[in-house]
Formats: structure tokens, C-alpha cells, sequence
């Protein structure tokens, strides 16, 4: 019997020939990743085992969270990883000026790819899957004990597929792709397994597209989500991944918990309203009268440069609507630099828009963009509960960059046809 591209990538990393859901096993890691928040609980635990880091070119280190640094305590976080990389020579620390969203940086910078195995202390780890990796989020626990062991165990879990068909229409994107999904199935409809994408529509995703389906698994309960090993895995990573490209993809007789089957043509943009990632609607059901307060454009969900692209695509020549704010946040420096020098920040500057340094920010009510009692944010970013992005009575409201620009503009809950000709 087969197996699916997560079981074949467990079953490698735990030197066995197969393994199969449910079974429980011990895997060697490939890397261990933390942020600001989640490396000081870390460090504590890694401390009681008395042992050198496993690999000091396998421990990433990224302060993404509040950079530059908030306040004080902000401060003390970053230092304390600061410390620890200098003490340890970790050579994939990210100090500021160098450092983007964790979930951005890694995979451009070459630091995970196909047949990678690598767990993070970070709930959006998931997102590694868009480049054929096995990657899933723990706590600071597992985090600390495997910075040392450089190993962890893991219970197999089964494979939803998920089957992509046909062609994007119009103004659809990865966001509505995962939106969709997760307001098929609910926030727990893949609880503990992992999504595998599949289908003749793969052809039509970018890894940008990629990299947002698999970073909001999570959002449905998923272990990871993952996609094959093909031509546009493959041109992305060839240039860049700095370790062996071990292609994994699911045998033809792999077994499948569930199949699902999801027409790309008939998606149209869709919405995450308040206060579940599931509770979807499509824009063009979506009454013209939702007053909004605040957009953001950006995240490890959506702030690389083709998200940024799209947005702008957008506001060009138009004006955020008054009484509204749009804060556009790039996922790394790389990706502020090439906005810069292709004319994106002119468009969004004059169109009225506040552009911050890369940074997790808002997303998880941090700072660069909290709402004020009652207010609503459409947001690209990955969750909408309840206190999210300010107060309990404050709204988020996820979307892809083409409907948040298009809010923005409008100052209401919008989409991009609302304002295009």
C-alpha cells in the first residue's frame, strides 16, 4: 500500500521503510525554528537539558514579532535571543535590518525546501508544505528540548486531499483558495491531518499562492498542509535552497481519509467574517453598507511582493477613502527594497497609505495597527477571533489584497469589481 507525501517524509525522517496514521514515531529534524515570543519559554526548557544545540546551522532564530522592538519588554525578549545566537554562533539569526516575518524570510533565504523536515515554535510553521516540506508548529516545550536533541516524536496523521480543478477566474487567488476550503470543512474539519493539494489546477498557483493556501492549515486544525514536487516548486527553489532537493510526492495507491474537490473557476472572491476563519461568504453576497476603519495589507499570509503587487494593481491612482486607514506591510526587507525600486510604495503613498518595516505587527494585536473599541479591519492577515487586532468588540474581517485594497478605496467591505472598469 502506498503512502502520501507527508507519511513518505515521516517515514524517512524516522528511518523506517513505511509508516502509516496513527503510528507514533521518533523523527530527526532538520531545523528547529523560534520567534521573540516563543524563544524564551524555549530557552528555559533547553536550559534544563544541560546539552550544546544540536546543530547551530539548524536553530532559526527570527525577532519578527515586534521589530524593531515595542516597548521594554519587547526589548528584553530580543535580547535574550540576541544573546543566546552570539553566545551559540547561530548563523541564521535575523537581527533587525535583516529580519522579515519568520514564514517569509526562511523559505527565500534558501533555508527549507523539498523533503525538509522541521518544526517551529509557531503556529504557521505549516507554511513550508508550499515547498514540498513537512513542517508543523509545536510550543516552546518541544521547541526547547529539540534545539538540543535535534529530534521529536510525532503521531502519523491521515491525508485529506485536496483536489484543485481547472483555471483561476477573475480576481481569485490563494486567499479565496483556503478560505474557501476552510469555510467548507469549519476551523476543525482537518483536525489533526494533513492537507495534501492536488489536481490538474496546480499548474495555474503560484508559489505565492502556495505559500498562503499552506500557511493558513492550520486555520482548518491541520497538521501541515503540503504541496507535490513539480516544475514551479522546482524553479523556485533550484537557485536559492541551500540543502539536497529531495522531491516527495504521494504514490499512485495512497491512501486518503477524505478527497475533496474544489472548481477553481467557480470560486469568486471570498470573506472570512467575524470572528471564525470559517464564517465565509463571497464578496458578491456581501451588503454594500459594512463600514470599515482600517485595512492591512501584509503578514506571512499575504505580504510578499505579488501580494503587494496585487494591491497596488488596485490603488493605483485612486485614494484611500477619508476617515480610513491602510497599512501595507512588507514580509521582508527583500521585498521592501524590490516594492521600493519598482514603484509600488510611489502608488501606495500617494494613494494614502502608511508602509511599515517588515513585521508580524497587528496580526496578533501586537502593534503598527490596533483597532480602537468597535471598529472593523479588513485584513489579509490569517485569523479574525475575537480580540484579535484590539478590543473584543472590534472586527477583522480576512480577505485576499484585491478586496482589501478595494475596501480600502471605498471605505466598506468591497471587491475589486466594486471599483474597477
Amino acid at each position: 500500500m502506498g503512502m502520501t507525501i507527508t507519511e513518505k517524509n515521516m517515514a524517512r525522517h524516522a528511518g523506517l521503510v513505511s509508516v502509516r496514521p496513527g503510528q507514533i514515531i521518533e523523527c530527526k529534524l532538520d531545523a528547529v525554528l523560534m520567534n521573540d515570543i516563543t524563544f524564551p519559554p524555549a530557552l528555559k526548557e533547553f536550559k534544563k537539558i544541560d546539552k550544546p544545540v544540536f546543530d547551530r546551522h539548524r536553530i532559526y532564530l527570527v525577532p519578527d514579532h515586534f521589530t524593531p522592538n515595542k516597548d521594554i519588554k519587547s526589548a528584553e525578549q530580543a535580547k535574550i535571543m540576541r544573546d543566546f545566537a552570539r553566545k551559540e554562533q547561530i548563523t541564521s539569526y535575523f537581527e533587525s535590518g535583516r529580519v522579515g516575518i519568520e514564514h517569509v524570510i526562511l523559505p527565500d533565504n534558501g533555508l527549507v525546501g523539498p523533503g525538509f523536515m522541521m518544526i517551529g515554535a509557531d503556529s504557521h510553521t505549516c507554511t513550508y508544505g508550499a515547498v514540498n516540506a513537512f513542517s508543523t508548529g509545536v510550543g516552546s516545550t518541544d521547541a526547547g528540548v529539540a534545539m538540543a536533541e535535534g529530534k521529536t516524536w510525532f503521531k502519523v496523521p491521515e491525508t485529506i486531499q485536496v483536489r484543485l480543478t481547472g483555471k483561476l477566474a477573475k480576481w481569485i487567488t490563494g486567499k479565496d483558495i483556503i478560505l474557501a476550503l476552510i469555510g467548507r470543512i469549519g476551523v476543525d474539519g482537518a483536525r489533526y491531518k494533513a492537507l495534501e493539494f492536488a489536481g490538474d489546477g496546480l499548474v495555474h498557483l503560484s508559489m505565492t499562492d502556495r505559500f498562503t493556501i499552506c500557511n493558513m492549515a492550520i486555520e482548518a486544525g491541520a497538521k501541515c498542509g503540503v504541496f507535490p514536487y513539480d516544475a514551479i516548486t522546482e524553479a523556485y527553489v533550484k537557485d536559492r535552497y541551500q540543502y539536497d532537493i529531495i522531491p516527495t510526492n504521494a504514490d499512485s495507491d495512497a491512501v486518503y481519509a477524505e478527497v475533496i474537490t474544489i472548481d477553481l473557476a467557480s470560486l469568486q472572491p471570498v470573506v472570512a467574517f467575524p470572528h471564525l476563519p470559517e464564517n465565509t461568504h463571497y464578496i458578491t453576497e456581501v451588503a454594500d453598507d459594512i463600514s470599515i476603519d482600517q485595512v492591512i495589507i501584509g503578514s506571512c499570509t499575504n505580504g510578499r511582493y505579488d501580494d503587494l503587487v496585487q494591491a497596488a494593481s488596485i490603488l493605483k491612482g485612486r485614494k484611500v477613502a477619508d476617515f480610513t486607514r491602510c497599512i501595507v506591510i512588507p514580509g521582508s526587507q527583500e521585498i521592501y527594497e524590490q516594492a521600493m525600486h519598482t514603484g509600488l510604495f510611489d502608488v501606495f503613498l500617494k494613494a494614502g497609505c502608511v508602509i511599515s518595516t517588515p513585521t508580524c505587527g497587528p496580526c496578533l494585536g501586537g502593534y503598527m495597527g490596533i483597532m480602537a473599541s468597535g471598529e472593523r479591519t479588513v485584513s489579509t492577515t490569517n485569523r479574525n477571533f475575537i480580540g484579535r487586532m484590539g478590543p473584543v468588540d472590534s472586527e477583522i474581517y480576512l480577505s485576499s489584497p484585491y478586496v482589501a485594497a478595494a475596501s480600502a478605496v471605498l471605505g466598506r467591505l468591497a471587491g475589486p469589481d466594486d471599483i474597477m472598469d
